[in-house]
């Protein structure tokens, strides 16, 4: 079964159909390069990443190009606030945005444009809307005119008259048309500028993008992406002047994906209630972000709360304590298999569900319920394992494990040896509760000398005591053990 993707264009789930055979090529906007990046930056990157990843495992040859917006009035007016060239400005922001996704694990796109170094080709596509009728030069700027293309506002789901009605749109006399949009901006007194056949200026930030993905992946391609404050008016635009360029198709799949809101409001800079990557990872390990973002499909809103990310850690506990369990599995004899066939089909099928589940439209929170439930009955299965177990069963739950594993870096997760998580994820929790190894051993030995005499209450005092920090004590033929719950 083909792939199926939410087509934001169609309003429907399309078929992935690559126009070269194998091989998907894939344009994503990028940054504006003028400030950190929040969590909401964080969900576009996470997300096509994940799609690439996914379209790799799944046997697609893939060319992934997202670009940096590295001109622009938030990058002139924020390098004016601090007295500094524009262009230090960005190159700063790019490499705080890298230092980011690193932290992030964000496999690095094929190619990454950047405005700047492509202002000939924004040159020739504007000359090109010029010589068909659809630009025109007006005061130094250059115009495309809305009203001549006759599919402007289907991306959005807008009309041209609707649009107008709802808009609040300075006066200007520049304009031909009050929806027309800028393609080159004259020059401002102090403004980085570029010679043109229409005077010195800059590209104006829509015409980045028709002029990059046209130039690295051709003039038609097979997914666009972005976030879904980007479908008006960037992405419209970009239809609009790609299309009036070439005369065909631009983008066959169109994906957006949905907000993170805090408190159900959109989290952006302008609103002022945005956290940074940084401040988030300077709280919580990159793989609970991950989590926490794929733990809803991506086109939904995600509200960001403390709960919910330590909901989403509590979840990775739970995957690599079971793999770091699994690693410690004795190589097993011949005796008999104790897992149930049920159990056994739920393990030996979950690559095939996983695919189903990321074959609609990537939905990551479906494929990793999957995981959990793969956990369950993966840990279900070595509660069940004899003394000696049967060498069918652990080569079964190892199959698992393995399973899991590899899944779920589709995701970017579980990239830690196991049992070295465990390790030291217990060796915080130790810390943070504030009691020692010898403390635990001592109170085990008082326990132990509380049941001889048979003073049950006492004992399981002292078992609840440390059941309340975390300590989970284990009584077997070889004595009583103890380990920390994650």
């Amino acid at each position: 079964m083909p792939i199926k993707i939410y087509n934001t264009l169609t309003r429907t789930k399309e078929p992935l159909r690559p126009i070269e055979e194998g091989h998907v090529k894939i344009y994503v906007c990028g940054i504006t390069s003028y400030d950190y990046c929040h969590i909401g930056h964080a969900r576009s990157f996470l997300v096509f990443d994940m799609i690439v990843r996914y379209l790799r495992y799944r046997g697609y040859k893939v060319t992934f190009v997202r670009n940096f917006t590295d001109i622009d009035d938030k990058i002139i007016n924020r390098a004016n606030e601090r007295n500094i060239d524009a262009q230090e400005l960005a190159n700063r922001f790019i490499q705080e945005f890298y230092a980011d996704t690193d932290r992030l694990g964000i496999l690095r796109p094929d190619l990454e444009p950047r405005a700047t170094e492509h202002i000939p080709e924004m040159i020739e596509l504007i000359r090109e809307l010029i010589d068909q009728g659809l630009a025109y030069p007006s005061g130094g700027d250059v115009y495309f005119r809305v009203e001549q293309f006759a599919g402007y506002g289907r991306l959005s789901g807008r009309n041209l008259e609707d649009m107008q009605a709802g808009a609040r749109i300075e006066v200007n006399e520049q304009k031909q048309h009050p929806m027309d949009f800028v393609l080159w901006k004259g020059s401002k007194p102090g403004e980085p500028k570029w010679d043109s056949p229409w005077g010195p200026g800059r590209p104006g930030w829509h015409i980045e993008c028709s002029a990059m993905s046209r130039k690295y992946l051709g003039e038609t391609f097979d997914i666009h992406g972005g976030g879904q404050d980007l479908i008006f008016p960037h992405h419209e635009n970009e239809i609009a002047q790609s299309m009036g360029a070439t005369g065909k198709p631009f983008a066959n799949l169109w994906i957006h994906h949905g907000f993170v809101t805090i408190r159900d409001e959109k989290m952006s800079k302008s609103l002022n209630n945005f956290l940074t990557i940084r401040d988030i990872l300077d709280q919580y390990p990159a793989e609970v972000l991950r989590l926490f973002i794929f733990s809803t499909q991506y086109r939904n809103p995600l509200d960001f709360s403390e709960a919910a990310m330590q909901d989403a850690e509590a979840g990775l506990d739970r995957l690599y304590d079971c793999l770091a369990r699994i690693g410690l599995c004795p190589d097993g004899g011949e005796g008999k298999a104790v897992i149930g066939g049920k159990d056994r089909e739920k393990i030996e099928s979950l690559r095939q569900r996983f695919e189903q589940a990321m074959d609609n439209d990537f939905n990551t929170a479906q494929a990793l319920g999957l995981l959990f439930d793969a956990v369950k009955v993966l840990n279900k299965g070595m509660q069940a394992l004899p003394a000696v177990p049967a060498r069918e069963d652990v080569d079964l739950l190892r199959r698992g494990g393995e399973a899991v594993r590899e899944l779920a870096d589709i995701l970017g997760l579980l990239q830690e040896e196991p049992r070295q998580y465990v390790e030291r994820k217990k060796q915080k929790r130790l810390a943070a509760i504030e009691i020692s190894v010898a403390d635990i051993e001592q109170m085990i030995r008082e326990r132990a000398a509380a049941r001889e005499r048979k003073d049950w209450a006492a004992g399981d005092a002292i078992r609840d005591r440390l059941l309340a920090c975390g300590i989970e004590l284990q009584d077997g033929a070889a004595g009583t053990t103890w380990d920390i719950k994650l």
